[in-house]
């Protein structure tokens, strides 16, 4: 019977803020909370830092097993990058994968959204955050620290950050290019979740929440939305955006209803 029996599988995730109950600011830290709440795959939270982190990055989280008649755990894998821990949760078996009953046509839609929020939203808060309220961000980002340190921290980051946004091309815009960027996205995706809500209300009244492809549950596209979502309305750093996605009250009715199914636990945004 024994052989029959799984290994007890104990996850730590490194959300970069101590305490629990509530959202951080990080998308990325959401997007995977939300992954494994989908799956009902229970884990504990803990601050980590970026310098212990696995390249340099949050979240991460470390994963131990406990064999069937064992009392001990095993060594731990320590992984990083949200999309990564996703990939090798699935590849264990120990999550569903998500987007595997997806036509092709839908993977590539539910991977579109994903590219327009990681790879492109995010770098518009990045720079609303580090650039245009840096102030706000500091403190918050780096309130483990003494404030002497923090001052010289902050200016590092801040020197980073906005080389990374450079490079990448957000810091040669204007602000009014980037707030005209940033509504085309939320406008995008607002119309996704409108046709959504849409159909589900004409096809199930049972289950209250919807999801962006329109389908029965969520692929993994919902995941970074209810991140990105949750992340603008918790961050006062970004005031801008919070006001945006305020503005689309089917963005927040859809974050909303994730929020009340799957972390009743947390607190929720105002």
């Amino acid at each position: 019977m024994a052989s029959h029996l799984k290994p007890q599988l104990h996850i730590t995730l490194y959300r970069g803020w101590p305490g629990s109950g509530t959202y951080v600011w990080s998308p990325f830290v959401t997007k995977l909370e939300a992954r494994l709440r989908f799956a009902g795959l229970s884990y504990r939270t803990e601050a980590g830092s970026v310098p212990k982190a696995p390249r340099g990055k949050i979240p991460y989280v470390s994963m131990t097993k406990t064999e069937p008649g064992s009392q001990t755990p095993g060594p731990p894998t320590t992984i990083a990058d949200s999309t990564l821990i996703v990939d090798k949760l699935v590849e264990d078996g120990v999550l569903e994968d998500l987007n595997a009953k997806l036509s092709p046509a839908e993977k590539a839609h539910d991977l579109a959204i994903r590219a327009l929020l990681e790879d492109k939203l995010y770098f518009y808060q990045t720079h609303e955050r580090w650039v245009e309220n840096y102030y706000t961000m500091r403190p918050h980002v780096l309130v483990a620290l003494p404030y002497p340190i923090q001052l010289l921290v902050g200016l590092l980051a801040y020197r980073k950050v906005t080389q990374t946004l450079y490079g990448q091309g957000t810091g040669r815009l204007s602000l009014e290019e980037i707030s005209r960027l940033r509504q085309q996205v939320w406008e995008s995706v607002d119309a996704l979740l409108v046709a959504a809500r849409r159909k589900k209300t004409e096809t199930d009244a049972g289950d209250a929440t919807f999801w962006v492809l329109g389908g029965d549950g969520p692929s993994e596209a919902d995941t970074v939305l209810f991140g990105f979502i949750s992340s603008a309305l918790v961050c006062t750093a970004g005031p801008e955006s919070r006001k945006v996605v305020k503005s689309f009250p089917v963005l927040e009715d859809y974050a909303r209803r994730v929020h009340d199914r799957y972390f009743p636990d947390y607190a929720c945004w105002e």
